[in-house]
């Protein structure tokens, strides 16, 4: 004789109670490797405090609030929802909703339209105090005293870079962009894809364009760093985001999405630099240099 009471409980479809909930995510259709779609989890560079960077449903990255808000928080206009892994900027019908990091950025300034995320705000700002004080947090360079005015701003924390006649938007300065492959042991590579021994680019002022096929903007040009004249091979590797050893192996799978954003100069116009980065820019003259961040 059975029991009637069933060891697992089991809900009316069949599925097991104590079943996790299944995440919709599906392997993104331009990776050679085994990775999912999903947030990576990083830490801002201004504030420090965890972000998920999420692909958007225009190809560029969006940074996340790493945790979900109730929707009376959160204005209606500043509502994001995540579904198959894509960020999209509007709220789904729940009551719940995720946020732009940006608007929460203790590093940034507040926008007066969200004042009811004021508390929130201030505990990122209360940790981002906690990592500065322990050291764990690196304060931005400012610019020395005495120094000429713009000069801080010739070196751009995210520069536009050229490549395979594609301008992208990086994450962080050339020489810091990151190995995303993965190691034997599980973990992502911490090598730089521009090592002592590549070649570099060059930093060049090149025309700005709103739009693919418009006509270019005379009188308004943008510092980028190109890669054209680098091999063909050696620019897929670089749009790749792989070091040299895991550029080879391709087998290796990846552990972060390759963090390249279109450049769109309406939407980015806040990271257009109109001079060459110091290092390696003569006086009188704009012809490009070679330069390393």
């Amino acid at each position: 004789m059975h029991s009637p009471f069933s060891p697992s409980a089991r809900r009316w479809d069949g599925s097991r109670a104590s079943a996790p909930q299944r995440r919709s995510l599906h392997i993104a259709s331009d990776s050679a490797s085994r990775l999912l779609r999903c947030g990576q989890t990083t830490s801002c560079r201004q504030c420090g405090n965890p972000v998920e960077w999420y692909p958007g449903a225009d190809d560029r990255l969006v940074q996340l609030h790493p945790h979900e808000l109730p929707v009376v928080r959160v204005p209606e206009s500043r509502r994001w929802h995540v579904s198959c892994g894509i960020a999209h900027p509007s709220g789904d019908g729940s009551s719940r909703c995720r946020l732009a990091h940006d608007v929460l950025c203790p590093a940034r300034s507040a926008p007066t339209t969200a004042p009811q995320l004021s508390g929130l705000r201030r505990s990122l700002a209360l940790r981002t105090r906690r990592l500065l004080d322990t050291g764990v947090l690196t304060p931005p360079a400012r610019p020395a005293e005495g120094s000429p005015p713009g000069e801080a701003v010739c070196r751009p924390a995210r520069p536009v870079v050229q490549l395979l006649f594609v301008r992208y938007l990086a994450s962080r300065p050339v020489n810091e962009i990151q190995c995303v492959a993965q190691t034997r042991r599980l973990t992502r590579c911490t090598a730089e894809i521009l090592g002592p021994s590549e070649l570099p680019g060059v930093w060049t002022l090149a025309p700005v364009t709103a739009h693919h096929g418009q006509l270019a903007l005379p009188s308004d040009v943008m510092a980028v760093y190109s890669l054209s004249a680098l091999p063909y091979q050696e620019q897929l590797r670089w749009r790749a985001q792989r070091c040299r050893d895991h550029a080879a192996a391709s087998s290796a799978g990846e552990l972060a999405v390759a963090d390249w954003e279109p450049f769109d100069p309406l939407r980015h116009h806040e990271h257009i630099r109109t001079r060459l980065p110091t290092h390696g820019r003569r006086s009188g003259g704009h012809t490009p240099r070679r330069a390393w961040s």
